[in-house]
């Protein structure tokens, strides 16, 4: 099997993993906040096969890459039962930055890996190793970016409705119906890969800066 090709099974491995912690994240904060329907319906795990989705976890990474060698996907996301929660407009901000912070952690851990194979390992940055640990690293960045888009129904836009003044919440979280819509123009006018692309570099330097820079 070609080199490149193990690269970008062992990159898509590594992001339904990814997928999969950031969604038991929810499924975790939510139960903590008193709503226990992830847990009863069986996604309070990390096992990543009880959060896949066949199209987004699976077919549009693999034809995103195929038709412009950008890979993103998304997982089934968690059921959450607001009224639920013991404080719901509050606890659903925590349930929603749960899954965002999971990827930066999993971006720390994957740069330490990284540094370990190179600088105590002795492995060239070319090697196959390195190279899908950089891509885990910038996976977990841009999962944790895009989820934090203030647009509903994205994580971002559950803390943002928390924190928005009571008379705008309701026309805001209304949005709903056509976050999906709104996500898709940006995914098809190329705005989105442009405000993640942005954002890449200065993360992924915050995120080297935390784990120690060159060892």
């Amino acid at each position: 099997m070609p080199p490149q090709t193990i690269q970008i099974a062992l990159g898509i491995a590594f992001l339904i993993l990814s997928l999969g912690v950031h969604e038991a994240a929810h499924a975790y904060v939510a139960d903590r906040c008193g709503d226990g329907t992830a847990r009863e319906e069986g996604r309070l795990t990390l096992n990543p096969m009880a959060h896949i989705d066949p199209f987004m976890t699976i077919a549009l990474p693999l034809i995103l890459y195929m038709t412009s060698g950008f890979i993103f996907g998304g997982a089934r996301p968690v059921p959450v039962n607001p009224m639920r929660l013991r404080y719901p407009l509050r606890d659903m901000s925590f349930v929603a930055l749960a899954g965002p912070i999971s990827n930066l952690i999993l971006a720390l851990l994957f740069s330490v890996a990284l540094k370990a194979m190179i600088y105590w390992g002795g492995m060239p940055t070319s090697a196959l190793a390195p190279r899908v640990m950089q891509m885990a690293v910038h996976f977990n960045i841009i999962l944790a970016v895009f989820n934090m888009i203030p647009i509903p129904p994205l994580d971002g836009s559950r803390v943002m409705a928390y924190l928005l003044p009571n008379s705008l919440r309701e026309s805001y979280v209304s949005l709903e119906r056509f976050g999906l819509l709104i996500v898709l123009l940006l995914v098809m006018t190329g705005s989105l890969r442009m405000v993640l692309g942005a954002t890449l570099g200065p993360m992924i330097d915050v995120v080297d800066m935390l784990t120690g820079g060159i060892w």
